[in-house]
C-alpha cells in the first residue's frame, strides 16, 4: 500500500508552471537497513572470522531476497 502525498496548486500560479498529480510513495521497509548490516558484517568477517562472513552473507541474501519480493508486490499492485 503506497502512501499518497497530494498538496494544493498554490493561490498564485506563475505563467508556464503546471501543476503535478499527486505521487505515490513506496512504503517503509527494513530490508536496506538488513541488507547494509549484511555488508557491515560481511566485510567484518573478512577482517575477523568466517562464522561472522557467514552471518554477513545470509543476511545480505535475506535482505535482497526481501527487498525485491518488496519491489515486485509494489510493481504487481499498480
Amino acid at each position: 500500500m503506497a502512501t499518497e502525498i497530494s498538496k494544493p496548486a498554490p493561490p498564485e500560479s506563475h505563467p508556464g508552471w503546471t501543476v503535478l498529480p499527486p505521487q505515490k510513495l513506496p512504503e517503509p521497509s527494513i530490508w536496506p537497513v538488513t541488507l547494509a548490516l549484511g555488508i557491515t558484517f560481511l566485510v567484518w568477517g573478512l577482517v575477523t572470522s568466517l562464522i561472522i562472513t557467514g552471518v554477513g552473507v545470509v543476511l545480505f541474501a535475506i535482505a535482497l531476497a526481501g527487498w525485491i519480493r518488496d519491489i515486485r508486490h509494489e510493481r504487481n499492485q499498480r
